[in-house]
């Protein structure tokens, strides 16, 4: 009984643990990269690329195959030795082995070889690319939820003052001080910060919900982040000019690696569609013996037969293309135009990198501007605040205009929080563009 008891509590404190995990960012970006259907769709190109490869290395090997074949004839038919017509019935056991060699191809083989090992660069490219993009959206995500309760904390505060200036309102109405009305605009205002936090608190579990599913996380009600406050991380990051930033980007970035890449690859397809231009030279080699029983007369043994009839066939073919219906010269063209297009698609992947750092730069200096002036607003609206609310104490101000006070402060303090998290996430997409990881904003 005892261990019974024992067991059922240490799997009941597990389950409790596993109901209240709450997840790191670094925790579900690990997990969105090991589970992301994308990246696994990625990784399985990456696979076939690494195959592609092994098909190349194989065209450089010569060929071997055995063949084997029994025979039955049963009538009228040819005696091997006179090669007369005789009707009998014979058996032929026949048997040899083959093998080919590609000499000269064009270079062909050669071209798909450093085609294939291109290809997965590319996929390797590819798929650190989609990493990098998850990770991104994760990141958002995860901001996005911290952000939304951030705005719950602010709404719930709010309302504990509002609380307490409705204890305060009814003393001052009950001793005459204030008029009723003011007792009701308080009523009102908390009545509509009650709607308010449940509209937040549904935002919340609305941005849980939405990282969960992009982890492929089905437990959505249980699902929740850490609540870490982050601070406005401190970084040397705009202290870099935009072209450092747009060179670093080239360097580090996978966007220009897969442009450059599949313009080699686009150049090595030419070569292989120059390659079927040339002539071919394959050589071969067969070896074939085989065994023979007749009714009408005696035939040596299996042993001697095969000693007897062995073969041995050697040939060197060459192939001269002359015309193919155009086929050839036009495939030729038609890489060439995809070079070409290659080319521009690196160009234009080479301006778009620089658009998204100067973007990306000025983004930020301008969310870090936002930032500092939603501070200055907050400081302002809370002294602005403070003294309405003196005021409303000794019965100088009405409860409207102090609602009106009320509801700028609780402005302020949102727009702190909104331009802050903007900030964050915008500082870090621009870091990310100099090589700093995403999970990176303690």
């Amino acid at each position: 009984m005892k261990k019974a008891i024992f067991v059922f509590t240490v799997l009941l404190t597990f389950s409790f643990q596993a109901q209240t995990k709450k997840w790191t960012l670094e925790e579900c970006v690990d997990h969105a990269l090991q589970n992301n259907i994308t990246v696994k769709q990625s990784e399985l190109d990456l696979e076939q690329s690494e195959i592609n490869k092994k098909d190349a290395i194989g065209n450089f090997l010569p060929t071997l195959n055995a063949s084997v074949s029994h025979s039955w004839s049963i009538g009228l038919g040819q005696d091997p030795v006179t090669f007369d017509a005789v009707n009998s019935t014979t058996k032929n056991l026949s048997g040899g082995i083959s093998s080919s060699l590609n000499i000269y191809d064009g270079l062909r083989n050669i071209n798909q070889l450093h085609r294939s090992n291109l290809e997965i660069l590319a996929s390797r490219y590819q798929l650190d690319k989609i990493k990098d993009d998850i990770s991104l959206l994760v990141a958002n995500s995860f901001l996005q939820i911290l952000f939304n309760k951030e705005q719950l904390k602010v709404l719930q505060a709010q309302q504990v003052v509002s609380q307490q200036e409705l204890e305060r309102t009814n003393e001052l109405v009950d001793a005459g001080v204030l008029p009723r009305g003011d007792l009701l605009e308080i009523q009102a205002t908390i009545a509509t910060q009650e709607q308010q936090i449940v509209n937040a608190e549904n935002t919340v579990l609305l941005s849980r919900i939405q990282l969960a599913q992009l982890l492929l996380i089905q437990e959505y009600e249980t699902f929740d982040i850490v609540d870490i406050d982050y601070q406005v991380p401190t970084t040397m990051i705009l202290e870099q000019s935009p072209d450092a930033i747009v060179s670093k980007a080239k360097e580090t970035r996978y966007d220009i690696k897969i442009a450059e890449t599949n313009q080699e690859i686009a150049n090595d397809n030419l070569k292989i569609a120059k390659g079927a231009l040339q002539p071919t030279l394959r050589g071969s080699y067969n070896f074939g013996s085989n065994y023979f029983t007749s009714q009408l007369f005696d035939t040596p043994d299996f042993e001697t037969q095969l000693t007897d009839n062995k073969s041995h066939n050697f040939s060197l073919s060459l192939s001269i293309p002359i015309f193919n219906g155009f086929a050839a010269s036009n495939n030729v063209k038609r890489n060439k135009v995809n070079l070409e297009r290659a080319k521009v698609q690196l160009e234009q992947a080479n301006l778009d990198m620089e658009t998204a750092v100067y973007q990306a730069y000025n983004d930020t200096k301008g969310a870090l501007k936002a930032y500092e002036a939603a501070q200055k607003t907050l400081e302002a609206r809370e002294e602005a605040f403070n003294y309405s609310r003196e005021r409303y104490n000794v019965g100088l101000l009405n409860a409207f205009d102090y609602n009106q006070s009320q509801n700028r402060f609780e402005a302020a303090q949102s727009d702190v929080i909104r331009t802050k998290y903007d900030y964050i996430f915008k500082l870090k997409v621009l870091e990310f563009y100099f090589g700093i990881p995403i999970t990176d904003i303690n």
